[in-house]
């Protein structure tokens, strides 16, 4: 997300190379720039005009420092203002009620809202110790109720049961009367979605709203959606009384423009952003680091926050134990490494959130074939024996034959995973010497995050 508008904003700013201040007639061909991007980028015609017209007020006649280029002052006074777009500032659930507390879900068919419902409940039953039931009102698709009830099931929530044939409003009661008796400090309820908006969808929603009366009812946007998420939210918005966003499938293809548009339209803050299918893939929405992305300055607070919470801290430390002994990093490290790795969304989720170099294209280092190759490496590795892993040298060539057979590849692929191996394991040795400081000065950008300095 976001891959085309950085590189389009990155090109504005640039363009104003050689220039001692910024001014009026000087950055008018850059604003045009600028402009053009966000349309492209999907962003609600309304939201542009008042973007940019808050830019020229604030860049004509900006004095540039010492320190600072023409492009580089105009980069600082889009990053300002797109925080501001994007609310400003974090803002977490507000779960500070009689429990349970109610957050309740809406949105059109297809955006996602049972799979966030349940990325939801597993974020805060981990993270904020919360006990959590789900309910499905989606009496028009049984299919979402079946799905909600394994999702419930594999993330350990607690579940109310639905069938078609019942009202909502009914659903509503029965799943409330549950909360309480089985002491849930929440209860999260998927609502039925449409194609589009109509009356009738509108009215059930409502009427499930004013029976639940959740204390949070969050609005699930399709981040591909364009325009259509737009028109959605509007409806939604004035129908609901909304206080939060999720935006969803922001790790695919999408131009990032609803981000912009749906935040200043309902004036509401975006609360989350769903960056993968798997079950974890719920990130907290965090303004002024999502405007740093979309600049291309990276995001790797949220990297080590990410690291933090999903690398098993057990098989971590046991790794730094056996570094720190002079003992080698062998190919069962290796096995570790990569489904950690495939765990955190894979190779292209950790690039979206690293600085990069203003030449280099984000999209063009994302490959999606990077988690298929994570899978025939691990594959590669489970062909071989507890002793060729723990001595990898001693694979010779007839013994790579066996291996490749073993997982279905070729003899290329082991000896591309047998040099990844050699290159890691040099990479480890720094790191055992410098530890994670060392690590994060190799990045690009060269600095240690704010509250990082251990």
């Amino acid at each position: 997300m976001f891959d085309s508008l950085s590189g389009r904003l990155r090109d504005a700013a640039n363009a104003l190379t050689g220039k001692g201040r910024l001014t009026e007639s000087n950055i008018k061909d850059t604003l045009r720039q600028v402009r053009l991007a966000l349309l492209e980028a999907d962003v609600a015609l309304p939201v542009v005009k008042t973007f940019i017209e808050r830019i020229r007020e604030r860049a004509v006649g900006e004095e540039v420092s010492k320190s600072l280029t023409p492009g580089q002052a105009l980069v600082k006074i889009i990053h300002a203002e797109l925080v501001t777009i994007l609310g400003g500032e974090t803002v977490p659930l507000d779960l500070k009620a009689q429990p349970p507390v109610v957050v309740l879900l809406a949105g059109l068919q297809g955006a996602g809202k049972t799979t966030t419902a349940a990325k939801l409940a597993k974020k805060l039953i981990e993270r904020e110790k919360k006990k959590v039931m789900l309910v499905s009102v989606d009496v028009h698709r049984p299919a979402a109720i079946l799905q909600l009830k394994t999702l419930a099931e594999e993330i350990g929530a607690m579940h109310c049961a639905s069938e078609a044939s019942e009202k909502p409003t009914k659903i509503v009661d029965r799943a409330l009367d549950e909360a309480k008796r089985g002491h849930a400090d929440v209860l999260i309820v998927d609502t039925a979605g449409r194609l589009h908006v109509d009356g009738e969808m509108m009215q059930e929603v409502v009427a499930v709203h004013d029976r639940a009366g959740p204390r949070e009812t969050l609005f699930v946007v399709d981040s591909m959606a364009g325009q259509d998420a737009v028109n959605a939210a509007t409806a939604f918005n004035e129908a609901l009384p909304l206080t939060g966003v999720v935006l969803t499938k922001a790790d695919g293809d999408a131009k990032g423009g609803v981000a912009l548009s749906v935040r200043e339209i309902t004036g509401k803050p975006i609360r989350y952003m769903g960056v993968g299918e798997k079950i974890d893939a719920l990130e907290t929405f965090h303004p002024d680091r999502m405007a740093s992305r979309i600049l291309g300055m990276g995001d790797v607070l949220s990297l080590v926050e990410e690291i933090e919470t999903k690398v098993e801290k057990d098989k971590a430390e046991k790794l730094a134990r056996k570094l720190k002994k002079g003992r080698g990093f062998d190919l069962s490290d290796l096995k570790d490494q990569l489904e950690q790795m495939s765990n955190m969304g894979g190779l292209g989720a950790m690039l979206e959130k690293l600085p990069l170099p203003g030449n280099v294209n984000p999209a063009a280092l994302k490959d999606p074939n990077n988690e298929k190759q994570i899978r025939r490496q691990i594959a590669v590795i489970n062909s071989m024996t507890p002793g060729e892993r723990r001595f990898p040298k001693t694979i010779n060539g007839s013994r790579k034959k066996r291996i490749a057979a073993g997982a279905g590849l070729t003899i290329q692929d082991v000896n591309r995973l047998l040099k990844q191996h050699t290159q890691m394991e040099r990479m480890m040795k720094k790191v055992s010497k410098g530890g994670m400081k060392n690590l994060l000065r190799g990045l690009p950008g060269g600095n240690i995050p704010p509250g990082f300095r251990r």
